[in-house]
């Protein structure tokens, strides 16, 4: 099995495919559904990159998350319990997890604009505090 740091860089990387991706995107004039559609879906997948690293560093200190239907949200309740992101992040984060909440169970042609472009704004920052905050509890665990 690949050590954590290559497991987190081997997400960091798919994320920040992502986030490149999701500047395109964004950087067009007139939305249509397609463009937002393709936003959502960039969206989707930072924020899964974000629970699979969670997921990754919590396996490596044999912290079991449970598999009943509220995994997502004790997945970040037990990062930040364990140190590995602050409440703070975990605020922000909940927003996105509500977010992908709707996006798994809505149709494409569903996803609106308006509550859009605020998570589009500030992803790229909750990603920078996520990618910190994971870092420095990486660095201070000595993960292998």
């Amino acid at each position: 099995m690949a050590s954590l740091p290559k497991q987190i860089a081997a997400e960091v990387e798919s994320v920040e495919t992502a986030l490149r991706n999701l500047g395109e995107a964004t950087g067009r004039q007139t939305k249509t559904v397609v463009e937002l559609a393709a936003m959502a879906t960039f969206l989707h997948n930072i924020y899964n990159g974000i629970e699979n690293i969670l997921k990754q560093m919590l396996k490596r200190n044999n912290i079991e998350i449970s598999a009943g239907n509220n995994w997502h949200k004790e997945l970040i309740n037990l990062s930040v319990v364990h140190g590995i992101i602050s409440c703070e992040l975990s605020d922000e984060l909940y927003d996105y997890l509500a977010f992908r909440h709707f996006f798994v169970h809505a149709y494409g042609f569903m996803i609106e604009e308006t509550p859009l472009e605020p998570l589009v704004q500030n992803i790229s920052l909750v990603w920078a505090k996520f990618i910190f905050e994971v870092t420095q509890k990486s660095e201070s665990s000595g993960a292998r």
